[in-house]
């Protein structure tokens, strides 16, 4: 769907990040898996990745409460070891966004803008710009 790449790829560029994912919860599928992304030069793709339970990560279940993730230092927002190692596996993860959609009452999609370089101070515009992001693709899906 390239409207939903282009969505994305916007996205990336407005806040200039590393990488923007989204996740679907498919039928049969525990780990909401990568189906579109926008990454900046030389970021690795997270496509096909599948390690990572996210079910049993802090961020979802935050998101599956309707509430958009918010993290300005990944390494300090949570100590589970789960979630420490889901950092590692996704190339260093140093700053996220991380946004719900929902479908039906339910978490049917993620969208993830990621920084791999250091922390960053997110600003209202930056957290609205995915919030609006997520709202267009959720009207695609």
């Amino acid at each position: 769907m390239a409207d939903i790449d282009e969505t994305l790829g916007g996205l990336l560029l407005a806040l200039g990040a590393s990488r923007v994912t989204l996740r679907q919860d498919l039928p049969g599928d525990y780990v909401f898996p990568v189906t579109h992304e926008a990454l900046a030069e030389g970021v690795p793709s997270l496509r096909g990745e599948r390690t990572v339970d996210l079910r049993n990560q802090p961020v979802v279940r935050e998101l599956q409460h309707g509430r958009q993730v918010v993290q300005p230092d990944c390494a300090a927002a949570f100590d589970d070891p789960a979630f420490q190692q889901m950092l590692a596996t996704y190339g260093g993860l140093a700053a996220q966004i991380v946004t719900p959609i929902f479908a039906a009452g339910r978490l049917a999609a993620i969208v993830s803008v990621h920084c791999l370089d250091a922390p960053r101070a997110w600003s209202p515009e930056d957290s609205a710009a995915c919030t609006a992001t997520a709202a267009r693709i959720g009207e695609l899906l």
